[in-house]
């Protein structure tokens, strides 16, 4: 009998500091402290900003729990639930994810190595049709002691204290919302994706760095959009640059016209679109008042391939962030996951978005069980830091198989993932994450830029 007892100490501030400073981009990189002709130009009125970004900030917290396990496992089920978008406002990332939950457990399952995952897929709706209401008890009621998702920041606040309740993991591939950071969850909630503290932090100096000097925000009411918003306006302002107006919409909303008024009436250098899949709807509103489509900015919860959706070249010159490692370096994944998605019967793929963050999340907790010896949530929950190489210990390993080889021979593994490093921090988040920058072309998608 092993008792492995974990005490999680949240350095917060410190880790986001270390996490931003190697990924900042910074006005600087374009010749000059401050947008090119800032020194000249009358300063700008602020607009009053409809957030109180003083509540942003992430908090601190301590979780302590002792685990009790027997590991490693020998034969494990280990019943894992999904809560992601198949329906509402992010339902276009659901396919990549839900894709990458899958593919991960047919790894695991066929690498007979000590843990067996029963998948067991769920949607998490939205905020408007509220989906998990019902699929999130009947997940907990299957004898899921872990739940991957939600995709939206806003979403998963509403169901994370139920999970924890019943003592299951809470594990996301995409909440960035910097409000789980020093959540209360018992060290029962992970995430993959990094806060927005660090793609704010990005966002504000891109479009900084191209030159504009006052920026409008069209804003998402809900955790994400409003901290992300937040993170972005500081690095903005930081840079020189002024936000002068900035309008907020809230869930289930389908006219955007005020907004858009509003942001277009105080005449910004570009406009930064925090938004979920409502931008289908403000793309066209911008478009018919001539603003310059490249000087609008996506951000992760709306950055899509929107090819023939919209007439060739609305998009050109847009660009975009969201959380990722260079495409490159993930050819051969994304390669692997569409095989295995349409050898399913499924469509092929549209967006990657978060698909490799899903896909880790699985073989995390799997590897964790297997360590643990265990599927109790507490019990995975208190060797996740570990098995991610959070700990400063352990032997690097790239798939399931080779990781778990070194677990049962009783050895430390550290598992490097698809989506990055991961190595988890002492509240669950992941470290060392980097923002990627896309920009789209005349078809209307986009492609990668560079590392933010």
């Amino acid at each position: 009998m092993s008792v492995l007892t974990r005490s999680r100490t949240a350095k917060v501030m410190g880790a986001f500091a270390l996490i931003g400073a190697s990924a900042l981009v910074l006005a600087g990189c374009s010749g000059s402290p401050a947008p090119a002709g800032s020194s000249a130009a009358a300063p700008a009125a602020e607009a009053d900003f409809p957030v109180d970004c003083d509540k942003a900030a992430p908090a601190s917290y301590t979780p302590e729990y002792a685990s009790t396990s027997e590991g490693p496992a020998k034969d494990l089920t280990y019943t894992i639930g999904t809560a992601l978008p198949v329906t509402g406002n992010l339902a276009f990332l659901g396919p990549p994810e839900i894709a990458g939950t899958e593919f991960a457990a047919d790894e695991v399952n066929k690498a007979d190595k000590g843990v067996t995952i029963n998948l067991e897929q769920g949607d998490s709706g939205d905020t408007d049709n509220k989906a998990y209401e019902t699929e999130i008890p009947r997940l907990l009621n299957a004898g899921a002691t872990a739940i991957i998702g939600a995709a939206s920041s806003g979403t998963s606040l509403q169901f994370i204290d139920q999970v924890i309740a019943a003592d299951a993991i809470q594990f996301s591939p995409a909440n960035t919302s910097a409000a789980f950071t020093g959540y209360k969850d018992k060290g029962l909630y992970w995430r993959t994706a990094p806060s927005d503290v660090l793609q704010g932090q990005v966002l504000g100096n891109l479009i900084a760095g191209d030159g504009a000097e006052t920026v409008g925000m069209i804003i998402l009411n809900d955790s994400y959009g409003t901290g992300l918003a937040c993170f972005a306006k500081a690095a903005f302002e930081e840079a020189g640059g002024s936000v002068v107006s900035a309008a907020l919409y809230n869930t289930g909303d389908t006219n955007f016209s005020s907004q858009v008024e509003t942001v277009l009436a105080a005449d910004p250098d570009a406009i930064a679109l925090i938004t979920f899949e409502e931008v289908k709807t403000i793309i066209p509103e911008l478009v018919a008042a001539d603003f310059p489509k490249d000087k609008m900015y996506f951000v992760d919860g709306n950055l899509a391939n929107f090819g023939d959706e919209f007439d060739a070249g609305t998009l050109t010159g847009a660009k975009g962030t969201y959380p990722a490692v260079d495409p490159t370096s993930t050819a051969t994944f994304r390669e692997d996951l569409n095989s295995y998605w349409t050898g399913t019967g499924k469509p092929e793929l549209k967006d990657f978005t978060y698909g490799p963050e899903s896909y880790d999340a699985v073989i995390l907790l799997a590897l964790a069980a297997l360590e643990a010896g265990s599927a109790e949530g507490p019990d995975v929950a208190a060797h996740l830091q570990q098995v991610s190489g959070g700990t400063g210990e352990g032997t690097k390993c790239t798939t399931y198989a080779e990781c778990a080889d070194i677990i049962n021979a009783g050895e430390v593994a550290d598992y490097d993932g698809v989506s990055g490093p991961i190595t988890f921090d002492e509240v669950g988040d992941p470290q060392g994450a980097t923002i990627g920058i896309f920009q789209y072309g005349e078809d209307n998608n986009y492609s990668f830029l560079n590392l933010g």
